[in-house]
């Protein structure tokens, strides 16, 4: 497998190039890239994937934010194959690369920015098919967790409003070089169909999730002050006295329609969601 030699794994980039060929090999299985498919590959890095994703799909899109690797991955593959779009995932227009074809999103997602470019695809996910990532362990537990974990969080509720998602397997720090500090996993998200999302005010539900977690010890109650009164939340179908991470996704629902019928505007309280 050609490398690039004498490139430092950059830390602003969050660069961790996966090397070892089994895992390499299992997540390629796993996202089964077949001809004619639309894929766009996040950070392909020095192409360890990349080629795997070309062998099944024959062509495929990346992107990738580093000028020196873009450079030589052009060298690597002169035919065609990867057509390389020099940018910031963050800062696409993914709804764009996605207007020609529903897109398959694969990617070893930087630690840095994993949750803030999950939430930025979400605006394309009506025109992605699925998406397959390498993320922080951490970060994939808290994706997928359910109601009364320790894991459930803003993060939780958010994502699996728009997609069905699940873990697949863990990836050892071994695998990379750098080795990262972390254990990291392969998660499989499928956006909802449209009839299957719960209409609601996108501002609104993301308020109301965003103040529920923001300080997980208080009641619902208290921590929705600023959006609902406690008989507002009871209107709503919801125990006041419950905490955030007792709520099933239809609760959280249920009180951004009552917050959307009752004409109250997003607000945050100030403190961090978890």
């Amino acid at each position: 497998m050609e490398r690039l030699e004498g490139h430092k794994a950059r830390k602003r980039f969050g660069q961790n190039f996966l090397h070892d060929e089994h895992w390499i090999d299992r997540i390629a299985k796993a996202v089964d890239a077949r001809p004619g498919q639309s894929i766009i590959e996040i950070g392909p890095g020095q192409a360890a994937l990349t080629r795997k994703l070309i062998a099944g799909a024959g062509a495929i899109r990346a992107v990738e934010i580093d000028r020196d690797l873009a450079a030589w991955l052009r060298g690597q593959f002169p035919n065609g194959e990867l057509t390389l779009v020099e940018a910031d995932a963050l800062t696409l227009d993914w709804t764009a690369l996605a207007a020609d074809a529903p897109i398959r999103v694969v990617g070893n997602l930087p630690y840095n920015i994993s949750s803030p470019l999950l939430f930025h695809l979400m605006q394309a996910a009506d025109r992605v098919i699925d998406q397959h990532f390498m993320l922080q362990r951490e970060v994939v537990d808290r994706m997928v967790a359910g109601p009364g974990t320790k894991t459930y969080g803003r993060l939780s509720v958010m994502l699996q409003w728009r997609y069905r998602m699940v873990k697949l397997f863990d990836v050892p720090p071994g695998a990379f070089t750098p080795a990262p500090k972390v254990v990291s996993s392969v998660v499989r998200m499928i956006p909802r169909k449209a009839e299957d999302v719960p209409t609601v005010d996108f501002a609104l539900f993301s308020s109301i999730v965003a103040n529920a977690f923001g300080q997980r010890r208080k009641t619902l109650r208290n921590a929705l002050s600023l959006l609902l009164t406690q008989e507002q939340i009871e209107a709503a179908g919801v125990n006041p006295g419950a905490r955030a991470e007792t709520l099933q996704l239809a609760e959280f629902i249920a009180l951004a329609r009552k917050a959307e019928e009752l004409g109250v505007k997003p607000v945050t309280s100030g403190a961090a969601p978890e």
